[in-house]
């Protein structure tokens, strides 16, 4: 078996282990029916769709001759850090760490620094620009999660709301 494309074949297998794991993680769960759906119908469905996804990426790889063999390259340790950090910073942020006695700072300031944390992850990092994403998806955030759907969590920090 000859790889022709390292990309393909490494992304291929990597969608079918992370399906097959949602999938397996669903069988716990009701799957339900079509018409009647359980709650494990959504992941189960999910996982075996990302898992023949992964199975055509995979064959592709093997299959489709690229110019140079297509060849992964070196691992970006300061943007993986930087996008794994933001999404730890943010259930933070959200939840609060009641272990250290850290309380919610609430959805907003979530946002704020989900957004800061991530964007250092580019290379050409500009603040202003930051700031209005930050802004904006503060607000569509807001009005979706907390006005529409009339979801229940923290939108501010709980010494301020207190």
């Amino acid at each position: 078996m000859n790889i022709k494309s390292q990309k393909d074949f490494v992304s291929g297998v990597m969608f079918m282990v992370v399906g097959a794991a949602f999938a397996w993680g669903a069988t716990k769960y009701s799957i339900g029916t079509g018409a009647r759906m359980g709650p494990g119908y959504f992941p189960l469905m999910l996982g075996v769709m990302l898992t023949i996804l992964g199975a055509i990426v995979t064959f592709n790889g093997l299959a489709i001759e690229r110019v140079g063999g297509d060849k992964i390259g070196k691992w970006a340790f300061k943007p993986l850090c930087f996008i794994i950090g933001a999404n730890v910073i943010f259930g933070v942020c959200l939840g609060g760490l009641p272990s250290i006695g850290l309380k919610s700072l609430g959805l907003i300031v979530g946002i704020y620094a989900v957004t800061f944390v991530a964007s250092m992850a580019e290379a050409g990092w500009k603040v202003k620009n930051t700031f209005i994403l930050a802004t904006v998806l503060s607000v569509i955030s807001y009005l979706a999660f907390i006005k529409l759907l009339k979801l229940q969590f923290p939108v501010w920090p709980v010494f301020l709301t207190a």
